[in-house]
């Protein structure tokens, strides 16, 4: 398949293991040979993003199926020896290099700037790292993914980051500051999910004591979040972002160990890409 750059931003939303559904999105795209000038992933998007760019087809559902059933790799195991829910050395050294390796040449070479988007815990404000170079940005999509509470702070150049869904779930904002007038957004929410409060705000407080900014984040994201929503629901009415999303809901929790509904959330995600590809391109093309 000949491949398209579209001059547009590509916005991926996180959500643990939902972000399957991204997985299967992305998959639909790489079959169709489209690629975007900016991408932007947050946590589990930024995982799905690193392997789109490297042009690998399957590779973020496989990272996510093959390795469900492995104790040392995201559980109890882990979470007791290291501190993180996600085995690290696993997840971001033994795959990507060894086990189910990056295509690093080719993700440096794709024609479009990619970011993941991290929280600066003493801030409190969203990050938007370059991860072109995925050689050198490791950390960076580590820190992306780093659920609070489950997971260690990550250090990277003297400061401190976290999931980049605590200060930025759908950078969408960030996208048409960077000029992008035309956006792809992928959620991995179905229609109609409004985000609650965190409840483990009190837990939240106690840990990140240090870090009140951070608290901060974790009080009000979920308004930030629904406010965000509306504003993407009301921009696809008038035609001037396109929104995929899951149509109906899933049984698929942030980390799921049944193989088949993850199976379902990959091919809702590429079925429901495939449908809507056709209009999505007229958008794109105006």
């Amino acid at each position: 398949m000949e491949k398209r750059l579209i001059e547009a931003g590509l916005v991926l939303e996180g959500g643990g293991m939902k972000g399957i559904y991204t997985a299967g999105v992305l998959d639909y795209f790489m079959d169709k040979g489209l690629q975007f000038s900016a991408g932007y992933g947050v946590s589990m998007g930024a995982c799905n993003l690193c392997s789109y760019i490297s042009g690998q087809r399957g590779r973020g559902a496989a990272v996510t199926l093959d390795y469900i059933d492995d104790p040392n790799y995201c559980g109890i195991r882990p979470m007791l020896k290291t501190g993180d829910l996600f085995n690290v050395k696993m997840a971001y050294t033994d795959i990507p290099m060894f086990l189910n390796p990056f295509d690093f040449e080719a993700a440096a070479q794709y024609p479009g700037k990619a970011y993941a988007v991290l929280t600066d815990v003493e801030t409190g404000k969203p990050v938007y790292a370059p991860i072109n170079d995925l050689t050198k940005s490791m950390d960076a999509v580590r820190a992306s993914a780093s659920m609070p509470l489950v997971s260690r702070l990550v250090e990277i150049g003297g400061r401190y980051y976290l999931d980049g869904g605590i200060s930025d779930s759908i950078p969408i904002m960030k996208s048409l500051r960077d000029g992008n007038r035309k956006n792809v957004v992928v959620m991995t929410k179905e229609v109609g999910y409004i985000r609650k409060p965190f409840t483990l705000l009190p837990a939240a407080k106690v840990i990140y004591r240090k870090y009140p900014a951070l608290v901060k984040d974790l009080r009000y994201r979920h308004a930030r979040y629904n406010k965000v929503v509306r504003f993407l629901e009301r921009e696809h009415e008038k035609g001037n972002l396109f929104l995929i999303r899951p149509q109906h809901g899933s049984e698929v929790g942030r980390v799921e160990r049944d193989r088949k509904k993850l199976e379902m959330l990959y091919e809702q995600g590429f079925t429901e890409a495939r449908a809507c590809y056709d209009d999505m391109m007229r958008y794109l093309e105006q």
